[in-house]
C-alpha cells in the first residue's frame, strides 16, 4: 500500500540521502512532501524523475501525511514532531530529540526491528550514527555469547556536522595545500591535517555528548542496561563515513574464527580483513554503501581466558549511520 512520505530537512546531506534510499528501495511512495526552511521553499527538487516544489516546514503542513521522515536539528523536531503526529503521521526522527524518552522506542533494524511496533507518542527515534555502526556488528555477537563489556574508539567524518563542516574540510585542506591562512567557523579547531577530541560538550564525569549518546543509546537498543561500555571520540579528517575500534569482552570464551562466522551471515554486515594484504576496512571503502564493513578481527591478548575480541569497522555516518536507517524504519511500518 503506498504511503504520504514528507521528508523534512531535504536539502540537507541526510535529507538528500533519504530521498536517495526511498527511491533506489523502491518505497512505496504515494504522495512526496518536501519541506526546508523558508530559504529553501519555492525550490525545485527531482525524485523518480518528477520535480517536486520544495514548501516552508511548518507545524501545520502535514495534514495527510502517513510518514515523516525528520532530517532536521533537535530543536525543530521537537517542533514539528508532535504536529506531525497529531495530524495523523508517524514520526521516524533522526536528531537525538527523542531517543532517550522511554514512549519512544530507538530502532536500529538489524537489532531490534519489534520495537518499532510500539510507538505510544508516534515518533520512532534512529540512534547515533555512531551507535548504529557499532551496534550493527555487536549485536549478532551479543546473541550468541553476551557482551559484558564494550571498549570503543571512534574517527569521526567532517560529514557527521552536515555539509557546512564537510566545505569548510575541503577549503581548509586546498588552504594548507596552497601555504594559505586556515580559518575556521564550523568546527572549533583546524581539521585538515589534524584531528581533535569530538566536538560535542563535555559534561561533568568528562565524557562528551557524542560519548554519553553510544553509552546509554546502546543500553536502551539492546535492552541491557547492565552492559558496560566506555567510549572515546575523535573528529578526523576524512570527508565522509566513520571508524570505530572495537574491544569486546565477552561473557565465556569465543574464537575469532566463530566471530567470522557469525558476522559472515549477520545482516548489514561485510568482512573485510585481509591479513596477508593488511587490507581492512578504510572510509573510502563504506562511502556509498548500506552495510557496515568489519576487519581486524582478532583475540584480545590481554584477556587470557579468550573472553576478548578486538575488531576495526567502518560505516557510512550519512547513509546507514542517519537516512538509510531511517527509511529501513519507515519499511518496518508497511
Amino acid at each position: 500500500m503506498a504511503k504520504n512520505v514528507a521528508v523534512v530537512g531535504v536539502t540537507g546531506v541526510v535529507g538528500q540521502e533519504m530521498l536517495n534510499c526511498l527511491e533506489q528501495r523502491n518505497f512505496p511512495v504515494g504522495e512526496l512532501r518536501v519541506m526546508a526552511s523558508e530559504r529553501s521553499a519555492g525550490k525545485k527538487i527531482t525524485f523518480k524523475g518528477e520535480e517536486h516544489t520544495i514548501i516552508e516546514a511548518t507545524t501545520d503542513a502535514f495534514e495527510g501525511i502517513d510518514i515523516a521522515l525528520m532530517a532536521v536539528e533537535s530543536a525543530q523536531s521537537k517542533e514539528f514532531s508532535p504536529a506531525a503526529v497529531k495530524a495523523g503521521a508517524i514520526v521516524v526522527d533522526n536528531s537525538s530529540a527523542f531517543r532517550m524518552d522511554p514512549e519512544c522506542p530507538l530502532v536500529v533494524p538489524e537489532v531490534n526491528p519489534e520495537a518499532a511496533k510500539n510507538a505510544p507518542k508516534g515518533i520512532i527515534a534512529n540512534p547515533n550514527c555512531s551507535t548504529i555502526i557499532m551496534n550493527v556488528p555487536v549485536w549478532p555477537l551479543h546473541q550468541k555469547n553476551p557482551v559484558k563489556r564494550l571498549v570503543v574508539s571512534t574517527y569521526q567524518a567532517a560529514s557527521g556536522a552536515g555539509r557546512p563542516a564537510m566545505d569548510e574540510l575541503e577549503a581548509t585542506t586546498k588552504a594548507w595545500a596552497n601555504g594559505q591562512p586556515i580559518e575556521t567557523k564550523v568546527f572549533p579547531y583546524q581539521l585538515a591535517m589534524n584531528l581533535f577530541s569530538h566536538n560535542s560538550k563535555i559534561g561533568p564525569n568528562g565524557y562528551n555528548e557524542e560519548e554519553m549518546k553510544m553509552v546509554n543509546e546502546t543500553r536502551k537498543i539492546f535492552n541491557c542496561p547492565e552492559i558496560l561500555v566506555g567510549v572515546t571520540c575523535v573528529r578526523i579528517p576524512v570527508m565522509r563515513a566513520h571508524c570505530e575500534s572495537i574491544n569486546i569482552e565477552f561473557e565465556n570464551p569465543i574464537t575469532e574464527q566463530e566471530v567470522i562466522e557469525i558476522l559472515s551471515k549477520a545482516p548489514g554486515v561485510t568482512i573485510l580483513d585481509d591479513r596477508e594484504k593488511n587490507r581492512s576496512p578504510q572510509p573510502l571503502d563504506a562511502t556509498g554503501q548500506g552495510n557496515i564493513i568489519v576487519g581486524r578481527i582478532r583475540s584480545d591478548v590481554s584477556q587470557p581466558k579468550g573472553t576478548g575480541i578486538e575488531m576495526f569497522v567502518s560505516g557510512d555516518q550519512i547513509l546507514k549511520g542517519a537516512a538509510l536507517n531511517a527509511v529501513q524504519v519507515a519499511e518496518l511500518l508497511i
